[in-house]
């Protein structure tokens, strides 16, 4: 064989190898898609204090472990304990308010015994001598007079029976129930809640990173100060180009291979498939659509994002943020399981180069 035969032997080799790669891409792109926009991802929690004052201590230090109700910082408590003190003076003026309420109330009654006890007595005065009026033995005058003093009987005893229902409304259903003493418990709860948000705790297991935060700090409520990433709740999110996930369901696997962890490979699950990205978001403001302008023949693919899960627990190595390159394939083949595994250990390989 000449070499002028050789050249066109091995040429004709690579175009036959070029086009069963193109279509082997072409399908394997439907069947198992891989991508290396994959990130593993996590929630981050950003703590503020519940209340306002100075640092007066800082218990953790950076990119430290801490478990669910660790103090992570504290902020000066004595203007919360003084608040406190005064809300218990206020609790006790309150039931001092609510003994005279109790005294009020025995007058009342007594008041409204004694207006009953003349409203009867003008009643039937006035009863009588509307009888004898009738007879023509006493004058109209006196008629009206006693008329008059039934009024006003019965007016004071209305008033007395209202005063009673005032004091009753402030006092409650029992002791310890009036309007002043609930209201100084509510003003003691607050008291001690502050105080005891004064301490910062963890809100779970997880790590303090980024401390930028030193004693003496002003703190501000609901100004966070500090980066908390909760253990546990990371997991490996990838981005696909559209028509490679168009066909996947719950029956899809996934393989990832992380940057951090070159030469591993590690099985994941489909968890769920977001419903929309953020360049088809519109927001309601007033202004006309702004229409996309592209003059490319072939435009860029639109890529969408796939979550994924996994029974275990995520190296220690990693982080929010982790590069990650990903594969999915079908459960039920197990040519495109094949395929997808030698896909991924390549590349979990190559990440040993780069």
């Amino acid at each position: 064989m000449t070499a002028d035969q050789k050249f066109r032997h091995w040429m004709k080799t690579l175009i036959v190898l070029f086009i069963v790669l193109f279509l082997y891409i072409i399908i394997a792109d439907r069947h198992v898609p891989l991508t290396t926009e994959g990130r593993v991802q996590g929630y981050v929690v950003q703590i503020a204090p519940e209340v306002s004052g100075k640092v007066t201590d800082v218990r953790i230090g950076n990119n430290q472990m801490v478990k669910k109700g660790d103090v992570l910082f504290t902020v000066d408590q004595r203007k919360y304990s003084i608040a406190l003190e005064q809300a218990n003076l206020s609790l006790q003026s309150a039931y001092e308010k609510e003994a005279t309420l109790y005294s009020q109330r025995e007058a009342a009654i007594a008041n409204i015994a004694r207006a009953q006890a003349t409203f009867d007595n003008a009643n039937r005065e006035y009863s009588r001598l509307l009888k004898l009026s009738k007879q023509k033995v006493i004058s109209q005058s006196s008629v009206d007079n006693a008329y008059a003093q039934n009024q006003v009987a019965r007016a004071t005893l209305k008033a007395e029976q209202q005063n009673l229902k005032v004091i009753d409304a402030q006092l409650g259903e029992k002791k310890g129930q009036s309007t002043a003493v609930r209201i100084a418990n509510n003003g003691i709860e607050k008291a001690q809640l502050d105080l005891t948000n004064t301490a910062v705790l963890a809100p779970s297991d997880g790590v303090v990173t980024n401390l930028q935060l030193e004693v003496g700090t002003m703190a501000k409520t609901n100004m966070p100060l500090l980066t908390f990433v909760p253990t546990g709740s990371m997991w490996v999110a990838a981005d696909f180009r559209e028509k490679s996930v168009a066909n996947a369901d719950d029956t899809f696997h996934a393989l990832v291979a992380f940057d951090a962890n070159p030469g591993s490979v590690y099985d994941f699950d489909l968890s769920s498939r977001d419903y929309g990205v953020a360049a088809a978001q519109q927001t309601p403001d007033g202004a006309l659509t702004k229409v996309e302008v592209n003059n490319r023949w072939v435009r860029d693919a639109q890529r969408t994002r796939v979550n994924l899960k996994s029974e275990e627990t995520l190296p220690q190595s990693l982080f929010v943020g982790s590069r990650a390159t990903i594969v999915l394939y079908p459960g039920d083949s197990p040519f495109w399981e094949f395929m997808a595994k030698t896909q991924i250990h390549l590349a979990s390989w190559f990440h040993f180069i780069y």
